[in-house]
């Protein structure tokens, strides 16, 4: 049966518009319909990091990843965790940077997961082996509050609030410049580039995943500003992405064309949280304290510091080094994308 043993198989979309039990049944050898849609129920295959429906249209050049369900999970590891909230059906961690939330397909590096395993044992029966418990992640260098499942009918009540878009995350920013304007929506679709499997970009509309994020100027700085986030769709790099666009990209964030001096990794954190409760009900929220290197940054820009200017960390000719793909397109596109 596909998809039973082994590693997980990543699957690029290679047709507009197709649905998702289709693709599958089409990609995978020997596997039928019935077969795609028992593994889409079951949790094992994610679009672009998503879990979706069976009759989600993909577009070409998005990644699938179907896991196999006897894989097995990663080893526990004892890592040190910060444990905001804990009860019978949810965890919520303050994650540091510098670590990977689980293994990528094939790969079985020291994890996130690996410490859960280690400190919460029972978690390697929910969901997918290599995501014990996890509904959601943070990239590697982003800090920040994450929810993890603790019972099944955590797991499935979790996974139904973040397709619904129904979960509220907020994240704070440290990025180059100020926007403008200060608050607003940036709306453009995102898939992967092209030219590097690593980035994704903003395409044109009905190219790639429809993606949204409210940002409002928090703290304006001599060269670079505070802004809080709203992510209203959970895209992978989604908003290192829309802010890099607008021409205000995080700082660290080399990625995206921010030179990485200028902090050592993105100056992104993810705030807080807000959710039903699985068991409890009600709207409950957390937050995550800010990280000690992201309280030295803001303490120094406070205090006068430049980081693209004359003795600054990122300093050099013409300000914040971007990489070209960053110029006159972006701020056609800010005025196209922004409300």
């Amino acid at each position: 049966m596909p998809g039973a043993i082994g590693v997980a198989s990543e699957l690029l979309a290679d047709r507009d518009d197709e649905r998702l039990d289709v693709f599958l049944a089409r990609r995978q050898e020997g596997a039928s319909r019935t077969e795609a849609r028992r593994q889409i129920d079951e949790g094992l295959v994610r679009v672009e990091g998503s879990l979706e429906r069976p009759g989600y249209r993909l577009r070409a050049g998005e990644m699938v990843v179907v896991s196999p369900r006897r894989e097995a999970a990663p080893a526990a590891v004892e890592i040190e965790l910060d444990v905001v909230h804990e009860d019978d059906d949810v965890i919520v961690l303050n994650k540091q940077a510098g670590l990977t939330v689980h293994p990528a397909p094939g790969e079985r590096q020291t994890t996130l997961a690996s410490a859960l395993l280690e400190r919460w044992p029972e978690l390697g029966e929910l969901g997918d082996a290599l995501r014990p418990g996890l509904v959601h992640r943070l990239d590697r260098d982003t800090t920040g509050v994450l929810v993890i499942a603790r019972t099944a009918r955590a797991l499935e009540s979790l996974q139904r609030q973040f397709r619904e878009r129904s979960v509220e995350k907020r994240y704070l920013a440290v990025v180059a410049g100020a926007p403008e304007p200060a608050e607003g929506v940036i709306d453009a679709p995102l898939a992967r580039d092209a030219a590097d499997p690593r980035r994704f970009a903003i395409v044109e509309p009905g190219q790639g995943r429809a993606s949204q994020t409210g940002y409002r100027l928090v703290e304006r700085f001599g060269d670079a500003s505070l802004v809080e986030c709203d992510l209203i769709t959970g895209r992978t790099h989604q908003i290192r992405v829309h802010l890099a666009a607008v021409g205000n990209g995080i700082i660290g964030d080399a990625l995206y064309g921010l030179a990485r001096d200028a902090f050592g990794r993105q100056a992104l954190h993810a705030r807080s949280i807000s959710f039903s409760h699985p068991a409890a009900g009600g709207q409950v929220r957390h937050e995550a304290p800010l990280p000690a290197d992201f309280e030295e940054l803001l303490a120094r820009l406070r205090e006068g510091e430049l980081l693209f200017g004359d003795g600054g960390l990122g300093a050099g000719p013409g300000g914040p080094r971007q990489e070209r793909r960053g110029g006159g397109r972006t701020r056609q596109r800010r005025a196209q994308r922004v409300r």
